[in-house]
């Protein structure tokens, strides 16, 4: 989720659920070490729970960042070995790390060494040509002997060779009964699944096998489907935050960001997703794309385009 999750989408996504943990982008261990950590970590208290997603193979580097992520007040902490893109492949971290799990324990294990926030795993059943079964297995006793608190797993193989970052969200086929058989095979491990998982009843129904379940793409793109996930995933009765106060929140929002020298469409490039499926949905995706970047654009385009969305009360908490 580079370049997707960053701190004015999770702002955005948690006005929506209290209770879903939000991640963020991937960041790379030796830009937290060299970079500008304030606008690389910082985040709004808001947005608890919210774990930080790395990238990184240097187990000393990890430790550090991991000591780092707890003093910025991150509820965890997590290795991405799973993200196929070029940039992570050229950084030697990523999922090229599945063919070498134990230094991906030895990464944990100096992180859980540095921290007390949990540390976590998100990888691939495999890569390439490597059987899966075998390498899943091997990645997972490795971590968990490290003393892994979660382990993610992403249903589908990375292909490096051959395919391109895009082609490898969709191309590999999903297999969920692989990650099944690792979580029948490790009872006593939190085991979570990933890949492919469009809908709540889709999350929902994993939990009959895992311990839980991760939406990227479908969250970002219906970022509305948030509105009910504290109801079906966490058995929270409460009414779902109404559309409008959405829209108001993140008015509010947009006013103090741009008060502090920001611009609109770094909010609302997030949010064009919103209305998908509803009377009006194109206008409010028009006046947002094509108005908040223009110079000056201020909070008002956010209620511009709202006022093109067709609402009554019974859709309001659809």
């Amino acid at each position: 989720m580079m370049d997707w999750t960053d701190r004015h989408c999770r702002y955005f996504h948690r006005l929506m659920t209290l209770h879903t943990l939000l991640y963020t982008e991937m960041v790379v261990a030796d830009a937290i070490l060299h970079g500008d950590r304030d606008k690389l970590l910082g985040f709004n208290s808001a947005e608890h729970p919210l774990a930080l997603q790395v990238g990184g193979s240097d187990p000393a580097k990890l430790a550090e960042v991991a000591r780092i992520s707890q003093i910025h007040g991150f509820d965890e902490i997590n290795l991405n070995v799973g993200c196929p893109s070029d940039r992570v492949q050229s950084g030697t971290f990523g999922a090229c790390l599945m063919r070498e799990p134990k230094l991906v324990g030895e990464c944990v294990r100096a992180m859980k060494g540095a921290c007390e926030i949990p540390v976590t795993v998100k990888c691939r059943i495999g890569v390439d040509d490597q059987e899966a079964e075998v390498a899943l297995n091997d990645l997972a006793f490795q971590v968990w002997e490290a003393g892994c608190d979660r382990l993610w797993v992403h249903a589908r193989k990375a292909w490096l060779d051959g395919l391109s970052p895009k082609e490898n969200r969709d191309i590999p086929p999903l297999d969920y009964q692989r990650v099944y058989r690792l979580k029948s095979q490790n009872m006593n491990q939190f085991i979570g699944i990933n890949g492919g998982i469009e809908t709540l009843i889709q999350s929902r129904n994993h939990l009959s096998q895992v311990d839980g379940a991760m939406m990227g793409r479908a969250a970002y793109h219906t970022p509305a489907i948030l509105r009910h996930a504290d109801r079906v995933m966490f058995d929270d009765l409460r009414t779902p935050v109404s559309y409008f106060d959405v829209v108001a929140g993140m008015i509010e929002y947009a006013e103090r960001h741009l008060s502090t020298g920001g611009r609109l469409n770094q909010i609302t490039r997030h949010m064009v997703g919103l209305f998908h499926g509803k009377p009006g949905a194109r206008r409010w995706r028009q006046v947002l794309s094509t108005e908040s970047v223009k110079h000056g654009a201020g909070p008002e385009v956010i209620q511009q385009a709202f006022s093109s969305v067709q609402l009554d009360q019974d859709v309001q908490a659809a």
